[in-house]
């Protein structure tokens, strides 16, 4: 029997993407055991899962924990973290192990020069590359996030107006250059004129009631509401969704949802777009302002545009995201 250790860290949207090699390493590899490390607050997006025997977690730091892996005796690590916390545990456990390729050399180039050399692959391919040596290769079944089934009934808390089909809007992001903004939020709800229901953490609250009280009875304020596996349940219900590049865009390819992407000061070419199995039925459009010489700025994000005018949100009008949604 082989045992396997994953390492990924955080967060939300990356430990989603790491599915396809849990579910392949499962899969594929005979009477394997699974273990998978991560931080102690991104547990619940895993633990559904039926592939993985074992989550290990940390607070803080890999101290917590390296006692009792190192008891373990894994055969194989596969690191798709790749930081040196994930390196630090790797050489901690003296076994045989493999990253992926984070390609920062390349972005860099792409954001401060503007070369691009990035290849044309997403990032769940260079994560499966790291299992190769296991004998590993992509099923072509895209994401997985198994939903609880005690939270099914998360819907029946909406108005009796949303319960027949709605429009699901993520409208927050880690970084505020990555957020479509609220007043042009507003223009759209008003503009679609049928139910839509806002998602997103206790920090999007405020702009979600802001949308809200704005556009009235049409537009239902989720945000901070529910927790993570509550938010994929409506996620589920919902008739298709518009998202911002966060963590809940890759919970609803998982779950195979029509998508409207809103990229703002990073590019799709990153290789982060919603990843959704080869036969889906499923669609993913990807809305951006393609042409800006200042786009992209970063390969993650900031508090605010470092030019001042936000030309890659401001400029993908409300009437344009109006006819994704028609389309």
């Amino acid at each position: 029997m082989k045992k396997v250790l994953i390492i990924r860290f955080s967060s939300i949207g990356d430990i989603v993407l790491t599915t396809p090699v849990i579910r392949c390493i499962k899969k594929q590899v005979p009477d394997v055991t699974l273990h998978y490390l991560t931080k102690a607050k991104f547990k619940s997006v895993l633990e559904q899962n039926p592939y993985i025997d074992k989550i290990i977690t940390i607070d803080k730091d890999v101290d917590e924990v390296l006692s009792m892996l190192k008891n373990e005796h894994y055969d194989f690590i596969v690191d798709l973290h790749n930081n040196l916390r994930s390196w630090r545990t790797v050489l901690t456990l003296h076994c045989s192990s493999q990253t992926f390729n984070k390609i920062n050399f390349r972005k860099w180039l792409r954001v401060n020069v503007g070369w691009n050399y990035l290849p044309a692959i997403h990032i769940v391919d260079r994560y499966m590359a790291a299992a190769r040596s296991l004998g590993v290769t992509n099923d072509g079944a895209g994401l997985d996030y198994f939903l609880d089934p005690d939270k099914e009934d998360t819907s029946l808390s909406l108005p009796e107006a949303f319960r027949n089909g709605y429009l699901a809007i993520v409208t927050g992001g880690q970084h505020k250059t990555k957020i479509y903004p609220p007043e042009q939020l507003i223009e759209f709800c008003k503009l679609y004129g049928q139910p839509v229901v806002l998602l997103g953490g206790p920090e999007d609250a405020a702009a979600g009631e802001r949308i809200a009280l704005e556009c009235g009875s049409n537009v239902y304020n989720g945000c901070g509401k529910y927790s993570l596996m509550e938010s994929s349940w409506l996620l589920k219900m919902s008739t298709q969704v518009i998202t911002n590049d966060t963590g809940l865009m890759h919970i609803a390819a998982a779950l195979e949802k029509n998508i409207i992407s809103i990229w703002g000061n990073t590019i799709p070419e990153f290789g982060m777009t919603p990843y959704l199995p080869a036969n889906s039925y499923s669609s993913s459009q990807l809305l951006e302002v393609k042409g800006l010489r200042c786009r992209p700025c970063s390969k993650i994000g900031f508090k605010q545009c470092p030019k001042g005018h936000f030309k890659c949100m401001k400029q993908i009008q409300p009437q344009v995201l109006l006819d994704a949604v028609k389309e």
